[in-house]
């Protein structure tokens, strides 16, 4: 076979297999076009199921309550200062210390007090002795007063019988029974005598007038150890200031002065410690006017409960009573003040924390409530996703009302026994089916709290 052949032979080859080609391509266009399903063919495959965490809608007891941000201040706050002028001698507790009232704080120099107090008790001593002299005097002058008398007493009675003698011997005279010089020895026996009564009431006289000098003595002496005794018990008093000692139980806060300071009785500048009271304690907060006659009507039932609850620890909450309501509403607030008592046995709560506080004024006993989690906020407001019996999903508008902890009241749109979505939400839209799985343990965890 020549080269000619080989090259005609080889192009009746190409030109088979192109026509070959060309007739299964037209075959195909041709089976395509008829509509007509090929025998390989496989159906659109369905799509998966979106996993969901989901909860449900229960009924149960939910507290009413009005929160506000509070402010703890102590029960009581006391700064300690001296009552004398001294100089800090000793220091008999640590900053921070709790102490219980009575307990010894400061101790103050005692020696200048101490010498007061003796000068004191020598000058009591010295008017004492003054009093046993004036009243010894006082008795010498009542004994003289009372011989005195006794002697006038006597005398009055001599005198008595000299006049009768003397009235008898003027009569025994007149009949010459006797002599002119016996009469006259009688008469002058009876003017002695009114002489010597003279003489005793003189004695008297001055007898009572020694008493009243004595009496006016002792009562002068008296009235000066009065004095001193007071003295004396204000030397005393001043010595006992010297140790200051707790006013109330409580804690001791920075000292502001050391051993060596001097300080000054009730001298603003020389505050020694504070001390507050912080069991019990007080939380301060305010309300909305508004809600100030739900407070007295529930109030006026029994005691209202209130809740403390510190920064990042809403599980743990703290219970206390409402205790104080102010008298008047604040005009450039619009807000009562209000106080709750805390026993605070465990010291959980610290003058001059903030905090929130929850004043539950009664309870809901029929509310439905949802994981908090499971509401969503879109254009037309608040919705949640609800999963159907045939695990699809619809989206439903509700009415959210208070919030407890991890928990929210719905008002509106929702069901008892209901199940919502709480997470995975990002993928779900109206009609999407969905596979129940359980919520990761973060959510867990919240829910059961």
């Amino acid at each position: 076979m020549g080269v000619a052949d080989g090259i005609e032979a080889r192009s009746y080859r190409r030109g088979f297999m192109l026509t070959g080609f060309a007739i299964c391509l037209l075959a195909t266009t041709l089976t395509a076009c008829s509509g007509e399903p090929r025998a390989d063919a496989k159906a659109p495959a369905q799509p998966e199921a979106v996993p969901v965490a989901v909860g449900a809608v229960i009924v149960k007891a939910v507290p009413v309550q009005l929160s506000a941000n509070g402010n703890v201040q102590p029960f009581a706050s006391v700064t300690v200062k001296s009552q004398v002028d001294g100089q800090v001698a000793h220091l008999h507790f640590t900053e921070g210390q709790e102490v219980k009232q009575g307990d010894l704080l400061f101790t103050l120099d005692q020696a200048p007090f101490e010498a007061t107090l003796r000068q004191a008790e020598a000058t009591l001593a010295r008017d004492a002795a003054q009093l046993q002299q004036a009243e010894a005097a006082l008795g010498q002058s009542q004994a003289a007063a009372d011989q005195a008398d006794a002697t006038l007493a006597r005398d009055e009675a001599q005198l008595e019988n000299a006049n009768a003698q003397a009235r008898r011997y003027k009569s025994l005279i007149d009949e010459g029974a006797v002599s002119n010089e016996q009469y006259d020895q009688i008469r002058t026996a009876a003017v002695a005598a009114e002489a010597t009564i003279r003489a005793d009431q003189a004695a008297i006289n001055s007898s009572r007038a020694a008493i009243q000098a004595a009496q006016a003595t002792v009562e002068n002496v008296r009235a000066v150890m009065e004095a001193d005794r007071a003295v004396v018990a204000n030397a005393r008093i001043q010595l006992g200031y010297t140790e200051i000692r707790a006013p109330m139980d409580g804690r001791t806060g920075n000292l502001l002065v050391h051993v060596g300071s001097a300080v000054k009785a009730r001298d603003d500048s020389s505050q020694l410690v504070v001390i507050n009271q912080t069991r019990p304690i007080y939380v301060s907060f305010a309300l909305p006017e508004q809600a100030l006659p739900d407070i007295r009507k529930y109030q006026s039932a029994g005691s209202l409960a209130v809740e403390a609850i510190l920064p990042g620890q809403d599980q743990a909450r703290i219970r206390g009573v409402l205790s104080f309501m102010n008298n008047t509403v604040d005009p450039a607030t619009g807000t009562i003040q209000l106080k709750a008592t805390f026993s605070n046995e465990d010291n959980r709560l610290w003058p001059g924390q903030f905090l929130n506080v929850a004043l539950t004024l009664t309870t809901d006993p029929n509310a439905l409530v949802v994981p908090s989690q499971a509401i969503q906020t879109g254009q037309q407001g608040a919705y949640v996703f609800v999963v159907k019996a045939d695990r699809t999903v619809e989206s439903r508008a509700v009415t959210p009302g208070r919030t407890l902890e991890s928990e929210t009241v719905v008002e509106k749109g929702l069901a008892p026994g209901e199940q919502v979505v709480l997470q995975g939400q990002l993928r779900l839209v109206p009609g999407t089916r969905v596979s129940v799985r359980s919520a990761t343990p973060a959510a867990s965890a919240e829910k059961a709290g």
